[in-house]
């Protein structure tokens, strides 16, 4: 497995890293057990960077990767959390919350759900309205000093906030939807985090299986599928986003790798400073991203690619509209 780091001053992680909410019913129903056998399947592949939140299922993601983590060399892996979104019973969410008392009581918590003494890589979910960012990652800089959190990262906000979280503490990687169909981070915030040294990690990258080359027009999200509520998703717009998937087929099939991998080394394609998340949900799925880091694409290739499916093609919002607003940049 080669191996990125997440700019200047974060860790050095796989180039691969897995993303584990899926496992907790995000997608469907999910097997507990083919989760924890995919996890374990991902470290024996030199997988070291998994990604996960303290809101997924109400900790549940939490409880899952600690059960899957277990008994291994705590040195071995590296942990990226998420926090500060609030939950409400049942599907709804009820806000943010970035105030330093809470940054430090959701801490606490999920130190204790992933049976650790420290998390890798902390960093809020979205950027709390009523809260300076200033005060949200001095609290995490807080948990750095007393040895509770190792780096600061950051999660879908625009350059500006990403300046202003770095003028107080050193952030080591900016997490954000980055794929062929979502790539607004291009505009502006992907040459700031160059400029102050901050790795990307991308999520996303295979626009939640929309081109994965696995979805087809007349599939319905099942009870429990996020995918049910999203406008790409939605009738209209999908048959236009897998007309999208079909010529990168065509792509994918003259490159000997599939869909799912070409979308992925695309990503993994625009720089050494970018580290794609795949949310593989099981053991076929994730055998299937792996290879996607030895696709190796040539200039007339990532050309080709991206006469196929250009900045701005696909039709819907990424998130249903409620969502919208919280995100730093837009599609």
């Amino acid at each position: 497995m080669r191996t990125r780091t997440l700019g200047s001053n974060g860790p050095a992680v796989s180039a691969l890293g897995l993303g584990a909410m899926g496992m907790s019913g995000a997608y469907g129903a999910a097997d507990r057990a083919e989760s924890i056998a995919t996890v374990h399947a991902a470290l024996e592949a030199g997988v070291t960077l998994f990604d996960t939140a303290d809101f997924y299922a109400m900790g549940h993601n939490e409880l899952l990767l600690a059960e899957a983590l277990r008994g291994r060399d705590r040195d071995s892996y590296r942990l990226s959390v998420k926090f500060g979104m609030l939950r409400a019973p049942g599907p709804g969410f009820g806000g943010h919350d970035g105030r330093p008392e809470a940054v430090k009581n959701f801490l606490a918590y999920s130190l204790t759900r992933l049976g650790t003494d420290h998390i890798d890589i902390y960093r809020p979910a979205r950027l709390d309205p009523d809260v300076p960012i200033e005060e949200t990652v001095g609290a995490v800089k807080d948990m750095i000093d007393a040895g509770y959190v190792r780096h600061l990262g950051l999660s879908e906000v625009d350059a500006a906030t990403v300046r202003r979280a770095h003028a107080v503490h050193p952030v080591a990687d900016l997490q954000i939807e980055y794929s062929l169909i979502s790539r607004a981070v291009e505009r502006d915030v992907l040459s700031a985090l160059r400029e102050l040294g901050i790795g990307l990690t991308a999520y996303g990258v295979l626009g939640r299986g929309l081109i994965s080359g696995h979805w087809s027009a007349g599939r319905a999200a099942g009870p429990g599928d996020v995918r049910g509520l999203s406008p790409r998703f939605s009738g209209g717009n999908v048959e236009h986003n897998l007309t999208l998937v079909e010529a990168l087929r065509r792509i994918a099939g003259a490159k000997g790798c599939t869909v799912a991998q070409l979308a992925i080394a695309w990503v993994a394609a625009q720089g050494e400073d970018i580290v794609p998340l795949v949310g593989a949900r099981t053991r076929e799925r994730l055998a299937e991203a792996l290879p996607a880091l030895e696709v190796d694409l040539t200039a007339d290739d990532l050309a080709e690619i991206e006469k196929a499916v250009p900045s701005g093609a696909a039709r819907g919002d990424r998130y249903p509209s409620a969502f919208m607003s919280g995100l730093g940049v837009g599609n």
